[in-house]
């Protein structure tokens, strides 16, 4: 307290002689020390913007041949664009500290300064730095790539783009989708494109009454004229799943590619919809018993 006081006294002990000194001086030193200042200024804009001009054009094309050397190594997409984009921030920061530096800023104070402020605002932004190491451990473990269809966060869609802080997902509808990367790598994450087979799983009901081993060989039959039907690893399976309340209801299970899991999916129903009745077989509906006692 005692340095600050003495400090404001020093200050205010030399205004009188500059305001003495500036009372001695004519318009035309006015006007030149006006006139250098002017200079000065538009020196040190000129500098900043040619640095930043040059700094981006520089930045631009080292992002390129990054960009160009991975693509020549085979590197993962997820990968490449993570690598990216960290190295345009890492150019950002020296570009930022170049300039300050031009100033007149002691950049080695600033530089200090910066990680303190770092430490604090690190602190502050907690969830951030989650979500960087989050997009660290996702290309580190690969739980997924760019291309595949995820499911995570309650949310289904291809993966687009892997990026510092968060994962791009297109979802179905062409939505995108930004997902942080820390809740991800932290999450369940199921990965619909790991494996090139996948099960498809069906339940159809029939009335009480029809015949089980009837509605089991029409169904074997549905699934044999399919041709993307696979019988490795599993042969098509159709058995008596349960005995609901108003139905019997049947379990099939078939293999397939995992790019036709979908269009089985919707040609089998429709295909069972359609031959059922032909066939005799009826679909259920929910009915209640009513015993009234007099």
């Amino acid at each position: 307290m005692a340095n600050f006081l003495a400090s404001i006294v020093n200050v205010a002990s030399a205004l009188p002689q500059a305001f003495t000194d500036f009372s001695r001086l004519t318009v035309t030193d006015i006007y030149n020390i006006a006139a250098n200042f002017a200079v000065e200024i538009a020196v040190k804009i000129i500098e900043i913007a040619l640095i930043w001009y040059v700094g981006r054009w520089l930045g631009r094309r080292l992002l390129k041949i990054f960009s160009v050397l991975m693509e020549r190594r085979d590197t993962n997409k997820s990968v490449r664009s993570f690598v990216l984009s960290l190295v345009d921030v890492v150019i950002m920061i020296i570009l930022i500290i170049v300039i300050v530096g031009v100033v007149g800023v002691d950049t080695s104070s600033f530089i200090a300064l910066f990680a303190s402020a770092g430490v604090a605002v690190g602190m502050a932004l907690s969830g951030t730095l989650q979500n960087f190491a989050g997009g660290v451990m996702i290309l580190l473990f690969r739980p997924f790539k760019v291309g595949d269809f995820i499911e995570a966060q309650g949310i289904s869609g291809f993966v687009k783009e892997i990026q510092i802080f968060n994962t791009l997902v297109y979802t179905g509808d062409n939505k995108v989708i930004l997902l942080p990367n820390g809740p991800v790598s932290t999450g369940i994450i199921n990965n619909y494109s790991r494996e090139p087979l996948r099960r498809l799983d069906f339940t159809f009901s029939i009335s009480y009454g029809d015949d089980f081993e009837k509605a089991k060989a029409v169904l074997l039959r549905l699934i044999s004229e399919d041709k993307r039907v696979l019988s490795s690893p599993a042969e098509p399976f159709v058995a008596l799943g349960a005995l609901g309340k108003s139905s019997i209801d049947i379990t099939v299970r078939v293999w397939c590619k995992q790019e036709d899991y979908w269009g089985i999916n919707f040609d089998l129903n429709k295909k069972v919809y359609e031959t059922f009745p032909k066939e005799g077989l009826r679909f259920p509906y929910q009915t209640f018993t009513l015993n009234v006692n007099k």
